[in-house]
């Protein structure tokens, strides 16, 4: 696990050391056990490391092969690199270290982009081919690890934080106005585009080659997507509880290849609690954390957002070294700064636990399996399935999804709320972005089944992907390797294929909850006790009937109390003042009327709140 960044020089001018070095170096929280860069003429690679898999200078980075005719910068962990190696050497390959990275720099020296379907694990990658004069960017299949590019007529510029581009004497930070409109529509962007003008991180698995002998510019191509689709022929129920409990099981034990010791993030749901379950067979004392709320000044619903009881009886259960720390109102705005210049990207609502749970767990470890992945494959969200249920077509799936998804500001009112902008992104239709994201998995639908794993496709390709993107910035902000076994390749693969009825048990009688309401999951597994029935069943043999049979809680804070109650000073101060950064964008009257309604208790805006905040940092750091 690293941090990777260079550039090129599209006029074949000498790439300056001193800038890569630069940018190299503002990625050094992602890689503080070391630093290398290399430069060939116009093409320059640097990398900051962090030791995880061969922990000797032999797997130094960049890495090269020969007299550098292939060279690598690369970040992540490829979990069978093992087996690859094994099969390379049958062909006379010789290795000099015991590093994943030497396997992915000479398999695809070898193999070329057809490598990267034999690759199961997270990465993002630079890869030099001097001889064609062609620089490769790869990113996983699922977009756990970023990679970012940005390129004027000059310049061609890639790093797994945007944060590396503002060394870079060409780059100017502007702020793209389409982008922000996307943001605040859907609290994620599911173009691939950012905040920053012109930056864009490449699609998973996709890969992106830029030839500059040729001068063919960019091509961007894919190499896989998900494609959710029950099997024609499906098999007994038991045969699926059977196949997924082995690939489970065969997926935590793959991801805990490493050199350095491994711990483990533990909530009180099942998913992170069976992972710890199979982790703790290999590791003695295996080392677990979890981030608890202070409950003091909360009532209702909210309660039942602090975990640490469950979390503390699966660490009895398998005697790990359990860690534990208590979020008061005050650490949110207390690390938001920090936690916005390491998100850079915005994405999705309230993570400043996930910040304070990578601080705590990267005091003891530099590796941490993580719960990430579950809800998305196996149907965890069954309160937002309900538009799967009656559909007279595709588009009409496609155009009722779209409004559930405005999470922060509805079309009726966007056009007020931006018309400090609205003349420069009056062209954008957000529906038409919604409906992008689907175009590659409209398939014959005749049935609510087939609906809803269109659902699932969406919500993999979107709310997945920018999961991730907040999972590595706040975990690498600590210099921690957050690790996913849920997202093998092996147990998604078979995932896609489970008919929904195992995954859900309640299709006619889904609930309709608001994306905002406080504790919808409460409200609706209450009711239903529905979702991801299928890993519910395999794992409760790993936590318990209790915690398998128990309601699934996201993990956020009861920040729709604070806002209206501890915090309701600091939101005020940095959002109901006319001179704040945000109303250069945004229409003051409009916003206050939003922030007032859940100032005074009349709707919950959190989502909205949260967002302006962090948008209000992200200029402060960025902009202004």
């Amino acid at each position: 696990m690293c941090g990777i960044a260079g550039f090129v020089d599209l006029k074949k001018r000498p790439i300056n050391r001193k800038v890569l070095e630069n940018m190299t170096d503002a990625l050094a929280h992602r890689g503080p056990d070391g630093r290398g860069t290399h430069i060939d003429g116009y093409v320059g690679l640097g990398h900051r490391r962090l030791s995880i898999i061969d922990l000797s200078e032999k797997a130094s980075q960049p890495m090269k092969i020969g007299r550098s005719e292939f060279v690598i910068s690369y970040n992540g962990e490829v979990y069978n690199f093992r087996g690859i190696r094994k099969r390379l050497l049958k062909q006379g390959i010789k290795f000099n270290s015991h590093s994943d990275t030497e396997v992915i720099l000479k398999s695809f020296a070898k193999w070329g982009v057809k490598a990267l379907e034999k690759y199961n694990g997270m990465f993002a990658f630079a890869f030099w081919d001097k001889n064609s004069e062609t620089l490769t960017l790869a990113r996983d299949r699922y977009g756990i690890k970023p990679l970012y590019y940005w390129q004027d007529n000059d310049i061609f510029m890639f790093a797994s934080e945007i944060k590396a581009f503002l060394q870079h004497p060409r780059f100017k930070a502007i702020l793209d106005k389409e982008s922000l409109l996307e943001y605040f529509t859907f609290q994620n962007t599911f173009t691939y585009k950012t905040l920053f003008k012109g930056v864009k991180i490449l699609r998973p698995g996709h890969y992106l080659q830029i030839n500059i002998k040729n001068k063919c510019g960019i091509e961007l191509k894919q190499y896989w997507d998900f494609h959710f689709q029950e099997e024609k022929n499906a098999g007994s129920e038991e045969e699926y509880l059977e196949e997924c409990d082995r690939l489970f099981k065969q997926a935590v034990k793959r991801q805990l290849v490493s050199d350095v010791e491994v711990g483990s993030f533990l909530s009180g749901g099942i998913d992170t609690g069976s992972i710890v379950a199979i982790a703790s067979q290999m590791f003695k004392d295996l080392k677990t954390f979890c981030v608890g709320f202070d409950l003091s000044s909360i009532s209702g619903l909210e309660r039942a957002f602090d975990e640490r009881a469950r979390a503390e009886h699966v660490s009895y259960l398998y005697q790990t070294e359990h860690y534990e720390m208590v979020l008061k109102s005050g650490d949110m705005q207390r690390c938001l700064p920090a936690l916005v210049w390491s998100l850079e990207d915005l994405r999705l609502g309230q993570s400043y636990p996930n910040f304070y749970a990578s601080k705590l767990a990267s005091r003891f470890t530099k590796v941490c399996l993580s719960g990430g992945g579950g809800d998305e494959l196996f149907a965890g969200y069954p309160w937002r399935y309900y538009h799967s249920l009656a559909n007279k077509s595709f588009d009409q799936f496609v155009s009722d999804y779209y409004i559930y998804w405005q999470r922060l500001i509805p079309n009726t009112t966007i056009k007020k709320i931006f018309s400090p902008i609205w003349k420069d992104v009056n062209h954008i239709w957000t529906e038409n972005i919604f409906k992008d994201v689907l175009s590659q998995h409209r398939f014959l639908s005749k049935k609510p089944q087939d609906y809803i794993n269109h659902s699932l496709y969406f919500e993999a390709k979107t709310f997945l992907h920018g999961l991730f993107i907040v999972e590595d910035k706040l975990s690498m902000a600590h210099g921690l390797e957050t690790r996913v076994p849920l997202l093998d390749n092996d147990l998604v693969d078979f995932a896609l294929k489970i008919p929904v009825r195992m995954k859900l048990k309640n299709i006619d009688n889904i609930l309709r909850l608001d994306e905002s309401e406080i504790a919808k999951r409460q409200l609706y597994l209450g009711k239903t006790n529905d979702g991801k029935i299928i890993l519910r069943k395999v794992l409760r043999q790993y936590v318990g009937e209790e915690i398998a049979a128990g309601h699934k809680q996201g993990f956020s804070g009861p920040d729709a109390s604070w806002f209206k109650g501890e915090s309701i000073d600091y939101v005020k101060k940095m959002l109901l003042k006319k001179n704040a950064n945000v109303y250069d964008y945004l229409n003051y009257a409009q916003t206050k009327r939003i922030i007032n309604e859940h100032l005074t208790g009349k709707q919950n805006r959190r989502l909205f709140i949260w967002s302006l905040l962090c948008f209000e940092h992200w200029l402060q750091h960025f902009i202004k």
